[in-house]
């Protein structure tokens, strides 16, 4: 029958206003969208008039008036403490940008199969018609009770950097923007593993970063965090540098504590001698700029899906490549990360995820991959089942050490 339901889809060619043939006809991307990704599944059985009354009226009555006496209650009784929302207003999809709430549910709906997939944790999409920062705040402050953690998705920068921070300020749960964080730690794993290849530590490397925006701070503060050598930014106006005066609050702030050195001007002058590159802004860099990189030095071109630098010219130049590419080996994808730092949040309550907690999640990553470290693998494959518990069981253990976990 269900064969029957799609044969006779693909042939009506009346499927859509006008007469033109469904998009799922020829299309398999769209054939699986259909109807959406993702459903509401139920734990409990619901089978007879004794089941109704356990799971609805009268017995929800007494698990009601417990929690109203006993408000933790809730995380026992409910699924709260082990559901994420996934919230976006639609300003920064993907590389599609600013394409409102609507068109972005696509993505919130597979981020939240991600998370169940790779993490065992429900997320529910959240697609805001709004924009103002405060706005989302307030909106998601009020849907707050029903979700143990926040996941902040595709808001454009700058304002993704005060919607998380107040948000965080106002709520006693985890709230994360995986632009910001989830690419930050995925980039540390590998490039701890890049330095252990090569025989250094972090300390001894200089980071040139392509992008200040959202991934592009994150990715800098993490860095530094964990004991870069030292790293500067660069936006479209060139290094980040204390000089300027034409920077926001956001990249005064980044200013401060990067660059070090005191370079200044272009991207490409900066990545003379500098033993890594990031990229997360988009764009192409020169290949004669690579080619004046430090020897050994490390590319990871990681915007979507054209790479600041392609893999085969940075091959020539340098020992390690990373791509946001899943044809290339070192994908640096954010899945590797986000399920897992949720989980071991979620596991402990956490009241929030620290600087401590995303290191430890960077640290367990980066472990997997072991002795099986290589040019072509210094992060570990999205599959590998291995990769979420032990991103969890670390962010959990950090959560607890850093006195955030209320179990």
């Amino acid at each position: 029958m269900a064969a029957e339901i799609v044969n006779s889809r693909s042939e009506d060619k009346t499927d859509l206003e006008g007469g033109a043939e469904p998009l799922d006809s020829f299309d398999p991307v769209f054939a699986l969208h259909r109807g959406g990704k993702m459903a509401v599944q139920a734990t409990v059985p619901v089978r007879d008039k004794d089941d109704l009354s356990l799971a609805y009226t009268p017995g929800v009555a007494r698990v009601c008036t417990a929690i109203a006496e006993q408000p933790d209650l809730v995380n026992d009784y409910t699924w709260k403490s082990s559901v994420v929302a996934v919230v976006t207003d639609g300003t920064a999809v993907l590389g599609l940008g600013d394409i409102g709430p609507e068109a972005s549910l696509p993505v919130m709906e597979g981020k939240a199969i991600l998370f169940k997939q790779f993490g065992g944790v429900d997320a529910v999409p959240i697609a805001l018609n709004c924009t103002d920062a405060d706005e989302i705040v307030e909106t998601v402050v009020r849907l707050a009770p029903s979700f143990g953690g926040i996941n902040l998705e595709d808001i454009s920068a700058p304002r993704c950097f005060e919607i998380e921070r107040k948000l965080q300020e106002r709520l006693d749960i985890p709230v994360f923007h995986d632009d910001q964080h989830g690419t930050a730690v995925v980039t540390l794993a590998a490039l701890r593993n890049a330095a252990r290849l090569s025989g250094r530590e972090i300390s001894q490397l200089r980071a040139v970063i392509s992008g200040a925006g959202a991934a592009g701070v994150a990715i800098a503060k993490m860095l530094v965090e964990a004991g870069i050598g030292d790293v500067a930014v660069a936006d479209r106006k060139g290094i980040v540098s204390a000089d300027r005066g034409d920077l926001t609050d956001v990249k005064r702030e980044l200013a401060a504590f990067t660059n070090k050195a005191g370079i200044s001007g272009t991207l490409e002058e900066a990545l003379a001698g500098a033993d890594v590159f990031i990229g997360v802004s988009g764009g192409t860099v020169a290949e004669s700029a690579v080619a004046s990189m430090a020897e050994g030095a490390f590319v990871f071109a990681m915007a979507n899906p054209n790479p600041e630098v392609h893999p085969e010219i940075a091959h020539k130049y340098a020992a390690v490549v990373a791509t946001g590419r899943s044809d290339f080996p070192n994908q640096i994808n954010n899945v590797l990360a986000f399920p897992g730092i949720f989980a071991g949040a979620l596991q402990v309550r956490a009241t929030r995820i620290t600087e401590g907690m995303k290191i430890a999640a960077a640290e367990a990553l980066a472990s997997v991959v072991g002795d099986d470290l290589a040019a072509d693998y210094v992060i570990p494959s999205p599959f590998d089942e291995r990769v979420a518990p032990a991103v969890t069981a670390a962010v959990a253990a950090a959560a607890r050490a850093e006195g955030v976990a209320r179990r």
